[in-house]
């Protein structure tokens, strides 16, 4: 049980890296908005040319052919609500390094999630 958790937490790590990464090559990127077909082909070239969203999304396949590891041993009932660790993982990195700003209720939330992924990971 102990690999497949160590499994879980490095497929959920790599997920959050990825994810990261997405979020800061569109920083880089910029805002998508409205236009013609041109605009889009253009911003669709320019995105998915981006190193730090090719590296972002490379990591979430390799997340994701892990989770499929994880799903062969163990329990969805079990391994999925682990993801939830990602979220509260997500929110606290994007506040405190990419400044964004964080409530206090989703702070709340945050830690209600990471209370419930305690106690899944306990039964």
């Amino acid at each position: 049980m102990v690999r497949s958790i160590a499994l879980i937490v490095f497929s959920i790590t790599l997920a959050i890296a990825g994810q990261l990464l997405l979020k800061s090559g569109m920083n880089q990127v910029g805002r998508i908005g409205t236009g013609d077909l041109v605009y889009y082909k253009d911003m669709l070239i320019k995105t998915f040319l981006h190193p730090y969203v090719l590296f972002g999304l490379a990591l979430y396949f390799l997340s994701s052919i892990v989770w499929l590891i994880v799903l062969s041993r163990v329990n969805l009932s079990f391994a999925y609500p682990f993801a939830g660790l990602g979220y509260v993982i997500v929110m606290i990195i994007s506040w405190r390094f990419m400044n964004e700003p964080v409530s206090a209720i989703r702070f709340i939330g945050g830690a209600l999630i990471g209370l419930g992924v305690v106690f899944i990971s306990r039964s």
